[in-house]
């Protein structure tokens, strides 16, 4: 839960244009104030998250409180991102939600398996499509209390 006044930060991790605009438009209908980061492949959101490259500037690229992963992107997948992100300390409490076209057994479990804290199907639908994500916002800003750096993590990395 996000007290009034500040804004949730949330990455998100998505090459498709027509799925970031969808995702912006869901975000921007809720009721949570964030600040939505967008990159577009594996190697930028690892850039983002360790602050290297042009997003060396901590401050002007905080830490998401929240991370949105496709698993299908160029340059580095959505697998080998979560599990880099569960591997830095200083990221691996960070909840993150995979949020693919993938329906194989095996990206599920693998995703599971790798930390991350949801595993949801993109649905085919516009409508259907905001409704997900409206849902993910208001489950993970509005109804679960995220850890401090001092509490563990989603469930899946306790």
């Amino acid at each position: 839960m996000f007290s009034k006044g500040k804004k949730a930060v949330i990455l998100l991790v998505e090459d498709d244009p027509g799925d970031q605009e969808l995702t912006r438009r869901a975000l921007l209908e809720g009721t949570v104030p964030h600040d939505l980061r967008v990159v577009e492949d594996g190697e930028e959101a690892l850039d983002y998250l360790l602050h290297r490259s042009v997003y060396a500037d901590a401050r002007n690229n905080p830490l998401p409180d929240l991370i949105l992963l496709d698993l299908n992107l160029p340059k580095l997948n959505g697998r080998q991102v979560l599990e880099r992100v569960r591997s830095e300390p200083r990221l691996a409490r960070i909840p993150v939600i995979v949020l693919t076209t993938s329906q194989q057994e095996r990206d599920m479990l693998q995703s599971y398996d790798s930390g991350a804290c949801s595993y949801i199907v993109k649905p085919s639908g516009i409508d259907e499509f905001i409704k997900v994500v409206r849902t993910i916002e208001e489950y993970w800003l509005e109804i679960v209390r995220l850890p401090s750096s001092e509490e563990p993590g989603c469930p899946a990395l306790v």
